[in-house]
């Protein structure tokens, strides 16, 4: 029950942040494309496009040595976590130094050639790619304490700097509407300093209040241990670089051919799909150490049912908020942006696909991750991840319209990367394939079609309006309900009961 009360809680305090960063990030964008225009936009999307996703990267290389820290907790061995500390420090500070380098390699390139920039835009686009590398070393080697707060599950931390940081970013977005000098360069050069303020608190939090966060590499290493998380810190680096190098990637791919106005409306996908993925990654971050530490306990079994049930409700919190999204697309963008930019809402609906068929695999994949054997897995997931660059510069070289970027995605990077997913953890994890398709698949698949089925029959016959937008959200979100309550198991509707309970105990104590 205590480890039940700790992810309520937890789960609490990130939803409460979620729900004011989300509201804030939206109308920081609006602001930001109304002050950029469409074509700066888009050029800080596919140069600077990096810096949105150095969370991601910060957040998955974290999560390399959170499960070694993770595992040291659930096998009892508090000093252990003092040598992975140490040893995690070295070793990003070395991936940090090797990425700054590889990306001022790469810019040279970028800027001779491979980007479609118009020439008097060349020199800001510089100065927002040279921000971007700053701000991954330094993300990079904060990745050991982003790993110390996932394994102690102090979610309030995350909740009050991540309030802090949306708000800052609030601040920029005015800054840069009332600027006098290039908009574009302010905007890159200002969230950089946002992303290096809130990497040094998070650092001097950590060292303030854990033990652990004491660097003395002499005194805590273990040369065995360094082997063993620098082959795991290495293969899941490839596999989430690789990741990030894709989305990116494909950026720069759709900007070679049609311009930077697509990258618009990519950028403005990329920020739908991120706010409302926000629900479920609340859900997984509040869960997965939980599943690291019954690994560390020699709990397989336990694990693995942790992952499915994670793998399942992550998906429907993603979804109950995604179909509605997905069929209200048109209205919604229109109400949210003054000036809606070409092929933006085909965009978003693709992306919102996208990310429904990852999330069905996407906690599945953790605990192959968490097993440990993860260089086979990690190199074919890598390949897949590059793939789509390869396939999208084909078929626009043959003619293609751009949205064939996300179908190749939707199929290589969702469905074939989903069922290496599931191959892997039957392989190295004992998972059974149906275990996976009557706890996870089936009891996604269904309540999403209910809800496509009752929503679109509304759009069919409802005039568009706000009105429409409130009705269609709430029958879909009630034949969700429905559905989902009549197909669950026994012991999850227990279980659902248990914790309302719970929940109605500590409120109304």
């Amino acid at each position: 029950m205590d480890a039940a009360n700790r992810v309520i809680k937890n789960t609490g305090f990130l939803y409460a942040k979620m729900g004011i960063t989300m509201f804030v990030s939206l109308y920081t964008t609006r602001l930001l494309l109304s002050s950029l225009g469409a074509s700066d936009f888009g050029i800080f999307n596919v140069v600077g496009g990096a810096i949105a996703m150095l969370g991601f990267l910060n957040a998955a290389m974290a999560g390399a040595t959170q499960r070694f820290m993770s595992i040291a907790e659930g096998e009892g061995k508090p000093e252990k976590k003092k040598i992975i500390f140490n040893l995690s420090v070295v070793l990003h500070v070395l991936i940090a130094i090797l990425l700054g380098i590889i990306l001022l390699i790469a810019g040279y390139f970028f800027f001779n050639g491979i980007l479609n920039i118009p020439d008097d835009r060349v020199f800001a686009a510089k100065v927002v790619y040279a921000s971007m590398v700053v701000s991954t070393m330094f993300t990079v080697m904060t990745v050991p304490y982003e790993a110390v707060l996932n394994s102690h599950e102090n979610m309030l931390y995350y909740a009050i700097i991540g309030v802090i940081e949306s708000f800052l970013k609030l601040a920029v977005a005015f800054v840069v509407v009332y600027a006098l000098q290039d908009k574009l360069i302010v905007y890159g050069v200002l969230m950089t300093v946002i992303s290096l303020l809130i990497m040094a608190v998070m650092c001097i939090y950590c060292h303030r209040n854990y033990e652990e966060c004491t660097i003395a590499p002499q005194r805590y290493w273990d040369r065995f241990l360094m082997r063993q998380m620098t082959r795991f810190a290495g293969w899941n680096l490839l596999n989430n670089a690789s990741r990030m190098i894709s989305q990116y990637g494909l950026s720069v791919v759709l900007n070679n051919f049609f311009g930077a106005i697509l990258n618009a409306a990519q950028g403005i996908a990329n920020q739908i799909s991120g706010q409302l993925m926000a629900f479920s990654n609340t859900m997984i971050k509040a869960v997965s150490p939980a599943i690291a530490k019954s690994e560390g306990a020699g709990e397989r079994d336990k694990m693995l049912n942790a992952s499915l049930l994670s793998a399942k409700y992550g998906y429907l919190l993603f979804a109950i908020f995604a179909v509605p999204f997905l069929l209200e697309t048109p209205y919604i963008l229109d109400i949210w942006l003054e000036e809606v930019p070409d092929w933006a809402v085909l965009f978003v609906r693709l992306q919102l696909i996208l990310l429904l068929v990852e999330q069905l695999t996407l906690m599945v994949g953790r605990s192959v991750e968490v097993q440990g054997d993860i260089k086979v897995y990690f190199a074919l997931q890598s390949f897949l991840n590059i793939l789509p660059i390869v396939l999208t510069y084909l078929f626009f070289s043959l003619g293609f319209p751009p949205y064939y970027l996300y179908v190749i995605w939707i199929l290589v990077g969702g469905v074939i990367s989903g069922g290496v997913c599931v191959y892997f953890a039957k392989l190295k994890c004992g998972l059974k394939i149906s275990d996976f398709m009557h706890k996870v698949f089936y009891p996604s698949v269904i309540p999403t079609i209910g809800m496509l089925m009752t929503g679109a029959t509304l759009v069919y016959w409802l005039q568009e309006s706000f009105p429409r937008l409130l009705f269609v959200t709430g029958m879909t979100t009630i034949s969700f309900v429905i559905i989902v309550y009549v197909t669950m198991a026994q012991e999850e509707k227990s279980m659902i009961v248990n914790l309302i309970k719970l929940l109605k105990k500590r409120i109304f104590k």
